[in-house]
């Protein structure tokens, strides 16, 4: 064994950066966890005290509307999105010219190197009641301004349009390799018998693409309370504060803002536990009617 681990020891240095990376900044954390059953304090030990900050939580009144907020962001922006990330994937395959086919991935990966400061700044004045080409748009049209961005009815619909955006082609990545590792004899056979292209995608590519939509959104609903914490900061300003103020604001607020740690640890390992059962729940429901799940 010392032998082969010796051999491939290139190998192994490769990937060290990766598990010092998980190990500092992904399992090292999780011993913190414990501060959520504990009254933190600066100077001195810290005192136990059980479940007090998961009850202060739940007693909370701002909790409930902040969950509903992730809630909603989450499944506008996990759920709505995902049939779109396939279908971009499919007419990404059905593009014919090769050279075009690659100017459009390449255009649609882009906005995903972009961090959300700057897609913020984008969507923000292009958005403009004054300045911004949308409400110009409108005014050549004889159509009145609109303040997006102030706007609590529309402010979701703009995070979940700016995460399609950045989204949409890399995301597709996994969907559009599972495509091209369909074997080409099915294509013959299916032109053979005189299927048109509606008839392959319906009956070829859909049926290839089930295991990796499967397992794409199981492990998606691990992260189904990350409501985006990037995104909506940026994005966010008092005027819609209410309407999309998620857990992971609250938990910034309370815990960096307010020096409360224990508190906003509690509601991160809240979220944890949730995000566990949610993968381990999906997975078993779909094993059960599908047969197909990520293990």
């Amino acid at each position: 064994m010392w032998k082969q681990l010796y051999a491939d020891r290139m190998l192994y240095i490769i990937l060290l950066p990766t598990i010092l990376y998980f190990l500092i900044f992904r399992l090292w954390p999780i011993l913190g966890m414990r501060l959520a059953f504990y009254e933190y304090k600066a100077r001195g030990p810290w005192t136990f005290v059980g479940l007090k900050y998961f009850k202060m939580i739940f007693r909370t009144s701002a909790f409930t509307d902040i969950l509903s907020n992730t809630m909603i962001i989450s499944f506008m922006k996990f759920i709505l999105l995902f049939p779109f990330f396939v279908l971009f994937a499919i007419l990404l395959n059905e593009l014919r010219v090769v050279g075009f086919r690659k100017y459009v991935q390449i255009i649609s990966y882009m906005p995903h190197f972009l961090s959300w400061v700057v897609i913020a700044g984008i969507w923000i004045a292009a958005l403009s009641p004054s300045t911004g080409s949308v409400n110009q748009i409108l005014g050549i049209f004889n159509l009145p301004s609109i303040d997006f961005m102030t706007d609590k009815s529309k402010i979701r619909w703009i995070l979940m349009l700016s995460e399609a955006w950045r989204s949409i082609g890399w995301d597709s990545i996994f969907y559009f390799t599972a495509i091209l590792g369909i074997p080409s004899d099915l294509y013959e056979a299916a032109e053979i018998d005189g299927a048109n292209r509606m008839s392959i995608i319906r009956y070829i590519i859909l049926p290839a693409l089930i295991t990796p939509m499967v397992t794409v959104f199981i492990l998606n609903l691990g992260f189904f309370l990350n409501a985006g914490f990037d995104q909506v900061l940026n994005f966010s300003n008092d005027a819609v504060l209410s309407a999309v103020d998620i857990l992971d604001t609250y938990i910034y607020r309370i815990g960096i803002q307010n020096a409360q740690y224990s508190l906003s640890t509690a509601v991160s390992l809240i979220k944890g536990v949730v995000g566990v059962f949610l993968v381990l729940a999906t997975h078993l429901i779909s094993k059960k009617i599908t047969g197909k799940g990520v293990w």
